[in-house]
């Protein structure tokens, strides 16, 4: 009988043991994996039209092809561009861009602030550990421009409307002039600065005042205040281009090409080089050679253009291809 107990007790032991281990402790969750964040911030209205708006597809195209958390702020002055970049910074983002020349000196100070964020500008020279510029080479294109004009113009003048006198800005202008000029010296470029973006009235004003002045194709770096632009060249019959995008939809019967900077491919790049950990330091060049600037004509008015125009636009943008054709920077 004792015999027989002494059997049960250690059976009822051993079968609680073997409860005990087959019983694991459930495996604790995998922490979640930190979502890639980028952040933007523009000098003006992303609905623009042209340049704000390029930079906000390319912010949502961040989004669907990465899979990353977004946010895009308007920022028009350098304290508020300041605070815009210390906002990403502090709230952990991996890219901050500031979409133009003047957002440099904000990104060189939150950069400093914030080691882990990476900062990029579209435009300018500023290189930190951690600041980058994207240097869209916009001037191949630009002087493409100022070669059409100069070889289809009737009066031998033509017209810009620059917003804020940026050397960005200022530096398409340059390579326009000097496409022109290379048809002929004497052909003869005006230049406008509006002092804004954003004043469509004023573009408007200035455009109409070199319209009046005798010239016969129009270029605007006004961003918002391009719509004035193409207002005018519309009411007035006058043909003209568009900027950093096709904006040919603006007034379809009168632009006749487009200076087109890919800004949202360029953008998903710089995103990829972060979120992969490859980013280094230095100047960003997109230009003709990667197809991120090009010039896109209106297909409705190319019909117009002579084809020894067309024919020399196309062999010039071989030359630049090439580099035996390099179109002066102003900067």
């Amino acid at each position: 009988m004792k015999r027989t107990l002494l059997v049960c007790v250690l059976f009822a032991v051993f079968s609680c043991q073997q409860r005990e281990t087959a019983a694991p402790s459930a495996a604790a969750p995998a922490p979640a994996a930190k979502p890639f964040k980028a952040g933007l911030l523009t000098p003006g209205s992303i609905n623009d039209g042209g340049w704000n708006a390029i930079a906000y597809e390319g912010l949502q195209r961040i989004k669907n092809e990465l899979g990353a958390e977004v946010s895009n702020q308007e920022t028009k002055t350098p304290p508020e561009m300041l605070d815009g970049f210390r906002s990403y910074g502090a709230k952990g983002f991996d890219i901050a861009f500031g979409h133009g020349f003047e957002y440099q000196e904000p990104a060189k100070q939150a950069a400093a602030e914030y080691p882990n964020t990476i900062f990029i500008t579209s435009s300018g020279n500023t290189v930190t550990n951690n600041v980058s510029p994207m240097r869209f080479q916009i001037e191949e294109s630009t002087y493409l421009l100022g070669v059409i004009a100069a070889r289809e113009s009737k009066t031998g003048k033509a017209g810009l409307v620059g917003g804020i006198n940026l050397p960005s800005i200022d530096s398409s202008f340059v390579a326009f002039k000097a496409g022109a000029q290379s048809v002929n010296p004497k052909f003869e470029v005006k230049t406008i600065y509006t002092g804004n973006f954003d004043d469509v009235g004023a573009a408007k004003v200035a455009t109409l005042s070199l319209i009046n002045a005798g010239c016969d194709f129009i270029f605007h770096q006004a961003n918002e205040a391009g719509r004035g632009v193409f207002q005018a060249c519309t009411e007035r019959k006058v043909r003209c281009f568009g900027s950093n995008k096709n904006q040919t939809d603006m007034a379809p019967d009168y632009v006749v090409a487009s200076a087109v900077v890919d800004v949202p491919a360029a953008f998903v790049e710089m995103a990829k080089i972060v979120k992969e950990k490859r980013f280094k330091p230095g100047e960003q060049h997109f230009g003709f050679n990667n197809n991120i600037v090009r010039l896109e004509w209106n297909d409705k008015l190319k019909a117009s253009i002579s084809p020894q125009t067309i024919a020399e636009v196309d062999r010039l943008t071989n030359e630049i291809k090439a580099g035996t054709l390099k179109p002066p920077a102003g900067f």
